[in-house]
């Protein structure tokens, strides 16, 4: 599932693609994309609209439009937005949605598994809808180590599963919250709420460090992602941990291992995290 790294890559490949430019045309073609919302309401809603600011919060790209409206796109596992300046030739495979622009150019969702989602939204309607869904932004202005202690502080999980809720810190997924805890020398299944005061702040390092590392890189493909330019990331060679199960540590030479922590694959270093 693309994560905040992959989706901050798609935000600023398209905002100067669609800054200022009209939807000319809405064509959506799978109605588990805005169910239990009428595809054809939802694609009459955007038709017409002029785009005023492309925005992300979490793992929520946020389309902004001069009237207020808010198209608010969750890519979920396979999801994948492509843009095209002269206007797809031929309708990829797994295609869900088109929209036409109207400067000629165009951007298609795909989405293999059908999993993501377009949601239409008022002005009043989105930080509301946010709020109820997402935690702080790990990359935002506001957050602190103190932050991440507060919310450590009331989980007595383990600390990979605690990071893993969006409610805690928005848009942190499974590669990151592995390469931060490394970075961290946290073990991931050590309770969260026993975390000392350096451990959380070397913790709120690595997740900045790793995140931002991500974002450098154009986010991870390893299978699905890509960016609207069809181009791949390249943080999956940089990874530290992620999916490295028997090879050596970067900083110490011993094997990594893999284990599961809140049902998710997840790989540490035995004797970097003890």
């Amino acid at each position: 599932m693309p994560e905040l790294p992959e989706v901050e890559t798609i935000r600023t490949n398209l905002e100067p693609k669609l800054l200022g430019r009209r939807f000319e045309d809405v064509e959506i073609l799978d109605s588990r994309l805005t169910r239990p919302v009428d595809p054809a309401e939802v694609a009459a809603e955007l038709t017409g609209e002029r785009v005023a600011a492309v925005d992300r919060r979490g793992k929520y790209l946020i389309v902004r439009f001069e009237s207020g409206l808010v198209l608010l796109i969750h890519l979920r596992m396979t999801g994948k937005l492509a843009y095209s300046k002269n206007g797809a030739s031929a309708a990829p495979p797994h295609l869900r949605a088109v929209v036409r622009l109207d400067d000629g150019s165009d951007v298609t969702y795909r989405d293999v598994r059908r999993f993501g989602t377009w949601l239409v939204l008022g002005s009043d309607e989105l930080e509301p809808y946010l709020a109820a869904r997402l935690g702080i932004e790990p990359l935002g202005p506001g957050f602190s180590g103190r932050d991440l202690s507060e919310r450590l502080g009331r989980r007595r999980g383990p600390v990979k599963g605690v990071l893993l809720d969006q409610r805690t810190l928005a848009g942190v997924g499974n590669i990151y919250a592995d390469e931060a805890l490394w970075r961290a020398r946290i073990d991931p299944r050590r309770p969260a709420d026993e975390l000392q005061p350096p451990e959380i702040g070397a913790l709120h390092r690595g997740l900045r460090r790793a995140l931002e590392a991500g974002i450098a890189r154009q986010g991870a493909t390893l299978r699905d992602y890509r960016t609207p330019d069809g181009e791949a990331g390249g943080m999956q060679h940089e990874f530290k941990v992620y999916g490295r199960g028997g090879e050596p540590c970067s900083r110490c030479g011993t094997p990594i291992e893999k284990t599961r922590v809140a049902g998710r694959g997840t790989w540490f270093c035995p004797a970097c995290q003890r």
